[in-house]
């Protein structure tokens, strides 16, 4: 088991997805799985938000420069691609990728690794937590 491998999370909220609030792939992830999540099964919980930090922390993730997203779903914390493959799994039109999850994170890892590392440089980073609608206000835990 590797420090980002799936891990019991029995006390968290289900369907909570913990992403970097100031970086603009991260805040167009979560505007993606807002307008394809028909169920309003996800919420939302950015890092730099107090209760972000403390489950970052918790989970073994640097508030201050994190490696990885987090989703949890049935009771676990997925991290990294497992996280991705773990959200586009559960909404109906592209439920057919979580079948990805069938490749070893050996392989998977390094490409989400890739952008994470460079997220900052090829989207850019905002000063500010995404501000959602507020048709969506409620989904966001902070």
């Amino acid at each position: 088991m590797t420090r980002w491998s799936p891990q019991p999370a029995p006390d968290e909220p289900d369907g909570l997805i913990l992403f970097d609030g100031v970086c603009v792939f991260c805040s167009r992830w979560v505007r993606w799985v807002i307008t394809h999540d028909r169920e309003r099964r996800f919420r939302f919980l950015p890092i730099q938000s107090e209760a972000g930090r403390a489950l970052a922390v918790r989970y073994g993730i640097d508030p201050e420069a994190p490696q990885t997203n987090a989703v949890v779903l049935g009771g676990r914390i997925f991290f990294k691609s497992d996280a991705a493959l773990t959200v586009l799994g559960a909404l109906p039109k592209t439920r057919a990728l979580k079948a990805l999850k069938a490749t070893p994170r050996l392989l998977r890892d390094p490409l989400y690794d890739l952008i994470a590392k460079n997220r900052y440089a090829v989207f850019g980073r905002t000063d500010a937590c995404v501000v959602p609608s507020p048709e969506d206000r409620e989904r966001f835990l902070a």
